[in-house]
């Protein structure tokens, strides 16, 4: 809803500057306003995707823990029953064979299954496991090549199994600007020597402002358009002056609606204006075996 209000305020404002402007720019604004639209479309749906990649992840580990303790539970009946007929086997062979052949069956069956899905699991937590030893590489990778920019407000963490490098706009731009200065080139320029390195990270850079309403910007109507162009122009320098692969990175613009900090303080609103490049692991291949455990449940069947 919040995006189709802004849609229809961003399209009413363009009418009327329509009639101010040559037609030339005019396209050309409405052409840059789809543009935007589309890459934060996007971002929403691959946002969307990996937070339910996530909860698949999650759900089908607790699946598979729940499926190992009752096949335990089972095997542990069936061997206590095993014992029990044994006990007794000299005077019931006449008359029980068929039953412990039966016994013996599903027994084996239990132990077949419950060993398949101990593999399987081992599996599935040491893919977890790799990927989980990739992303701190990464921070810490990351956190050595960009030490030199920590004092300018430079941080590398994880979070949800992603690493976030946060910039603060002092370290990108000047005030209300969306060209960025020398020393915020400095530190996307080793970003980039390193995301070189890591074809099979993904690369998400989000833009995020304070409260505070934008005004005698020109083009920049607000705190949507601020973050959104700021992030654009990141994007742009790490695929045209850093030739990263654009197919692994997405713009996208968090306006004032995200922040870290909630006071309403300077040093606050500080904390809030910033750039922050969110990497992620590709996971086709973790997405694909957690399907396989999934479709191999006897309970889905």
């Amino acid at each position: 809803m919040k995006i189709l209000i802004r849609s229809l305020l961003v399209v009413g404002a363009i009418s009327m500057a329509s009639c101010l402007v040559p037609k030339k720019k005019f396209d050309q604004v409405v052409k840059e306003r789809d543009s935007l639209q589309t890459s934060l479309d996007i971002s929403v749906l691959r946002a969307d995707s990996l937070d339910k990649l996530v909860q698949l992840q999650k759900d089908t580990i607790a699946t598979l823990r729940g499926n190992v303790a009752g096949l335990n539970e089972k095997l542990a009946n069936l061997t206590t029953q095993y014992n029990n007929l044994s006990d007794n086997y000299g005077q019931l062979r006449a008359n029980s064979s068929g039953e412990i052949k039966k016994l013996l069956k599903d027994l084996e069956s239990a132990q077949a299954n419950l060993a398949a899905r101990e593999s399987r699991l081992q599996e599935v937590e040491e893919a977890m496991r790799k990927r989980d030893e990739g992303i701190n590489a990464l921070r810490d990778k990351l956190a050595k090549a960009l030490l030199g920019f920590n004092k300018s407000g430079l941080t590398v963490t994880i979070r949800d199994g992603k690493v976030y490098v946060s910039l603060t706009d002092k370290l990108l731009f000047d005030t209300g600007s969306i060209e960025i200065d020398e020393k915020g080139k400095e530190a996307l320029q080793e970003l980039a020597k390193v995301l070189k390195t890591q074809a099979d990270i993904n690369v998400m850079v989000e833009g995020h402002t304070d409260n505070m309403k934008v005004a005698n910007l020109g083009q920049i109507k607000d705190n949507w358009d601020l973050s959104v162009m700021r992030a654009t122009a990141v994007v742009r320098f790490l695929t045209d002056a850093q030739k990263l692969d654009p197919l692994r990175v997405t713009a996208s613009g968090r306006g004032e609606y995200l922040p870290v900090e909630k006071l309403n303080t300077s040093e606050a609103r500080s904390k809030n204006r910033r750039i922050e490049i969110i990497l992620t692991p590709k996971l086709d291949e973790l997405y694909q075996m957690l399907n396989d455990n999934a479709n191999s449940n006897p309970a889905n069947k």
